[in-house]
C-alpha cells in the first residue's frame, strides 16, 4: 500500500521559514514525479511545486524564488522548502504522486502558517 505521510508544518511569522518532508513507502519512489500542493480556507487545491524523476522543478509563480522542491531517492523522501514565508502561503500543504495516469495518491497534510 502507498503512503506519503508530511511533517514539517507549524506557525511562523512572516519573513521566516520552514522545510517540509513527504516520506514514501510502498512505491519505487525513484521512478514517480512528486509533486507539493497548498489549500487554503475556502480556496482551491493548488500545484505548488514539482519534481520529476529526473529531478527538474516546476513552481507556481507564486512561490518561484522563495520555495525549493528536492527529493533524496535513497530516503525516499520529498521536500519543500520554503523561505521569505507570507502570510498569504498559509495552507494545509499535501505531498502527492501519480500511480497511474488516472490515480493519484495524497499524504494527510501538514498545517503552515504564517503569522503576519
Amino acid at each position: 500500500q502507498v503512503q506519503l505521510v508530511e511533517s514539517g508544518g507549524g506557525l511562523v511569522q512572516a519573513g521566516g521559514s520552514l522545510r517540509l518532508s513527504c516520506a514514501a513507502s510502498g512505491m519505487l519512489f525513484s521512478r514517480n514525479a512528486m509533486g507539493w500542493y497548498r489549500q487554503a480556507p475556502g480556496k482551491k487545491r493548488e500545484l505548488v511545486a514539482s519534481i520529476t524523476t529526473r529531478s527538474l522543478t516546476n513552481y507556481a509563480d507564486s512561490v518561484k524564488g522563495r520555495f525549493t522542491i528536492s527529493r533524496d531517492n535513497g530516503k525516499n523522501t520529498v521536500y519543500l522548502q520554503m523561505n521569505s514565508l507570507k502570510p498569504e502561503d498559509t495552507a494545509v500543504y499535501y505531498c502527492n504522486t501519480a500511480l497511474t495516469a488516472v490515480t493519484y495518491v495524497w499524504g494527510q497534510g501538514t498545517q503552515v502558517t504564517v503569522s503576519s
